[in-house]
């Protein structure tokens, strides 16, 4: 099959096609994978039905290495224990795998993020004070210290992408140290209990990567955007240095899965 033939074209996906197949990408074979409501839940049965079939999810309400035969609505839905190995509750999905440190990869989403990985989805403004609040942790700390691998699904804007969160929900790669309020590495603070981090921001114009000094990088940019527009786009001076060229689309052959097969109904695709 020629390449022309195997990715779509301008016109023929949607911009929800091309974030369930980028993140559909960073879920390797083998993978124990912890996933929420929505894109993640996509991106994880499509990763299954191509190049990890062995791919394990678990969802945060308890089931483990369900095969539901369509998508779930979320991940409380009695779908997603159908052919599960294990259908139990919140304390075994995040004490018993999670924090024993079975997890390889988590999905979560978050309201802002600096250029070290920290996320908030907790408050804007003074954490006392808030101008807004937020959801808040909802399991996103948890999963983010526990996870080897974590990657974040975002809106692009400058706002959400700033050069100091408001408040730390879930650390990045550089985090204050107390009591000195130091900023220091990660793995300096948790020690033996480092799991690892953020390894990629995925947003509806580009993805994102972090480097060795756990700074964040521009790694390619979704077609129909530029490398000004995600600039112009984030609120801190942004690496650009090793862009890798443009994201690639999703292939025809995924485009029909994500409709056909994994969400017939529609629940999340539009």
């Amino acid at each position: 099959m020629s390449h022309t033939r195997e990715y779509c074209q301008p016109g023929e996906f949607k911009p929800i096609d091309l974030l369930a197949a980028a993140a559909a990408r960073e879920v390797c074979d083998g993978d124990v994978v912890f996933a929420g409501t929505g894109l993640p839940m996509l991106a994880i049965t499509l990763a299954q039905h191509e190049h990890a079939p062995s791919a394990v999810c678990i969802y945060e309400a308890g089931s483990i290495d369900g095969r539901p035969l369509h998508t779930p609505t979320s991940v409380g839905d009695a779908r997603c224990t159908y052919q599960a190995s294990r259908a139990s509750g919140l304390f075994e999905a995040f004490y018993g795998q999670l924090h024993s440190g079975t997890v390889d990869l988590g999905f979560l989403g978050g309201a802002e993020i600096d250029k070290y990985g920290n996320v908030n989805c907790t408050v804007l403004g003074d954490y006392n004070h808030p101008q807004k609040r937020f959801t808040g942790s909802g399991g996103n700390a948890d999963i983010c210290s526990y996870a080897k691998r974590t990657v974040f699904i975002m809106v692009q804007e400058k706002r959400r992408f700033k050069e100091q969160v408001d408040y730390v929900t879930s650390p990045g790669w550089r985090i204050k140290k107390w009591p000195s309020g130091e900023w220091v590495p990660k793995q300096e603070v948790y020690r033996s209990y480092f799991k690892g981090g953020v390894s990629t921001v995925i947003t509806d114009m580009a993805v994102f990567r972090f480097d060795e000094t756990g700074e964040m990088y521009l790694d390619t940019v979704h077609p129909g955007f530029t490398v000004q527009n995600v600039i112009d786009n984030v609120g801190f001076t942004l690496n650009v240095s090793r862009v890798a060229g443009e994201t690639l689309p999703p292939t025809r052959k995924q485009v029909e899965l994500l409709y056909k097969v994994i969400d017939p109904e529609g629940i999340f695709l539009p």
